[in-house]
């Protein structure tokens, strides 16, 4: 490929990208590295500096980035783009690589915000899905993980993700583009360097054409993805109902779970996946859960929901308040009780099993009351269940007390 066929191929993937997008501003975030100084320079091009804002993200992790974030800026200006830095400060709940990353899309979403940008253009180019798929698979990975890094979502776009790097380089030379190396690059204590150095090398001496392989595999998998998911999604919402969503195959069930914590914002892997779908198939029997980060995922008969870590638990429904005949007292309901429910026609039964045939969610049943005949110690009502054969039909509704007890 000639360095004019790549500026060329650049230049119109930018001129496509713009196109689809329309009217308005343009975002792009730009580290000051090649693949995004070629693509900010690229949208300033063909779009004209006045509708182009340039966003620099300044993650302060090494001496120099704050310097590089200003001299974008001041690049950007000097071309008639508009400009912004944004500095972010870390939370580190897993790797340092996800820290960044959260910060650095939660700023340009504000950025894009606050400028009314049509749309944030980030600089991923195929040498990037090569090295993300390659990651999934070495971390781990089910379909839709393989079709890695999405040409669009949401607001954010890559007009470059289909340009191999080669084609970048001939840009950035073409135009003598003021490049800065980020140390971090070259930091072989973050896996995706180590992929990009140590692993992929290898691999391409087996397959000159490993990165283009890569790349075919994520668009594969992304156009079975999109099948599925249309699919999947009428079935995505937590509460599941368990018996709907275990008539469809497997591979629609998985996806219409991890569809559904995507949207809750829970973290998951395959294995949590595998458990969550073993959940949904299992016959309906009492109450089972699932450990996830920050979340169980717990089935209750026939429903999957989803129960938060570390937020105080919403407040019980408003229970009715029982009138305690004379004669009768009223308390939770014990081990070993016993009624002689009406549908049983007298036959006596356990009170645990005949809440489990219910179908009550263990929460309901825990807290259960019931009036006991004191002078014989037998059940006349027990809550969700009714009253007892043969029993007369006391009142059971009246105002709350105020003291907040029964």
């Amino acid at each position: 490929m000639t360095t004019t066929a790549s500026v060329d191929l650049l230049v119109a993937a930018v001129n496509a990208q713009i196109g689809r997008v329309g009217p308005g501003r343009f975002g792009v975030a730009c580290s000051g590295g090649a693949d995004s100084l070629a693509l900010a320079h690229a949208a300033i091009g063909t779009a004209g500096g006045a509708r182009v804002v340039v966003l620099s993200i300044d993650h302060g992790l090494t001496a120099s980035a704050a310097a590089a974030s200003r001299a974008v800026a001041d690049w950007a200006r000097g071309l008639g783009a508009g400009a912004a830095v944004r500095s972010v400060e870390l939370v580190r709940r897993s790797s340092l690589e996800a820290a960044a990353r959260e910060a650095r899309y939660a700023a340009l979403a504000a950025l894009a915000d606050e400028h009314q940008l049509a749309c944030v253009m980030l600089g991923h180019t195929a040498r990037d899905q090569a090295e993300t798929v390659m990651l999934r698979l070495l971390r781990g990975t089910g379909p839709a993980g393989l079709a890695a890094i999405p040409p669009r979502r949401g607001r954010f776009v890559r007009p470059l993700l289909a340009i191999d790097r080669a084609a970048v380089d001939a840009y950035v030379h073409a135009h003598q583009l003021p490049v800065w190396s980020d140390p971090m690059n070259a930091d072989r204590r973050l896996a995706r360097v180590r992929v990009r150095e140590e692993i992929l090398p290898a691999l391409r001496r087996e397959n000159p054409q490993l990165d283009a392989a890569l790349v075919r595999l994520a668009g594969s998998a992304a156009e079975w993805i999109e099948v599925i998911d249309a699919l999947a999604r009428p079935l995505a919402q937590f509460p599941i109902d368990c018996p709907a969503l275990a008539g469809h195959p497997a591979a629609i069930r998985k996806r219409a779970i991890a569809i559904a914590l995507d949207a809750a914002g829970f973290g998951y892997d395959a294995v949590h996946l595998e458990r969550i779908d073993a959940l949904v198939v299992a016959p309906a029997r009492g109450q089972r859960t699932v450990e996830i980060p920050a979340a169980a995922i717990v089935r209750s008969y026939g429903v999957l929901s989803v129960a938060r870590r570390g937020n105080s638990e919403e407040p019980p429904p408003r229970r009715a308040a029982i009138a305690v005949p004379p004669g009768c007292e009223l308390r939770r309901w014990r081990a070993g009780d016993r009624m002689r429910p009406v549908r049983l026609k007298g036959r006596s039964r356990k009170l645990s099993d005949l809440y489990i045939d219910a179908k009550l969610p263990r929460s309901a049943r825990d807290a259960a009351r019931v009036l006991v005949r004191t002078r014989d110690a037998t059940i006349v009502w027990a809550e969700h269940l009714g009253y007892a054969y043969g029993e007369p039909m006391f009142e059971t509704e009246m105002p709350p007390r105020s003291d907040g007890k029964f």
